[in-house]
């Protein structure tokens, strides 16, 4: 198997910083937070290491995804619609016919996200961002957990 690895970066945590964001979505879609992830790296002065994000619900979801073609979250929602309708024959009904298949798209999708951090910034790919994928047709008011473990910039 052909392949190159990169230098080795070796770094002893000197930062564990925790902050919560909170926002409210417009309804089922994606809402980007890259750069609420990228503020808050740039805000604690990291360096390298790792940032986690984690969503505190069950019926939304986050993502790494492109960032270039609106079509491609377009498309995304409507995959998801298929494999999690809300005309499926669900039990768990209470909060509506979009609840059920809410909580299945976010167990699909996931609640964490680790991204790492290098020199000082997020190390996504050109065409990545970061989303809250919201998938409930109605506004929700969602927070998520950043907590970066890592060095501290020089």
């Amino acid at each position: 198997m052909a392949g190159r690895l990169s230098t080795i970066t070796q770094v002893t945590p000197q930062l564990i910083a925790t902050a919560t964001l909170r926002l409210d979505t417009p309804g089922t879609g994606f809402t980007d937070i890259t750069g609420h992830a990228a503020s808050f790296i740039a805000q604690i002065g990291a360096g390298e290491g790792t940032l986690l994000v984690f969503l505190r619900h069950t019926s939304a979801s986050l993502t790494i995804q492109e960032n270039a073609d609106p079509d491609v979250q377009t498309d995304l929602v409507s995959a998801l619609d298929r494999l999690a309708p809300e005309d499926a024959p669900w039990i768990h009904d209470v909060e509506g016919p979009d609840d059920m298949p809410a909580h299945v798209k976010a167990m699909l999708t996931g609640v964490s996200l680790h991204v790492p951090v290098t020199g000082a910034k997020l190390a996504l790919g050109t065409w990545q961002g970061i989303y809250l994928v919201e998938h409930r047709r109605v506004p929700h008011s969602r927070e998520i957990v950043l907590q970066f473990v890592g060095s501290r910039s020089k």
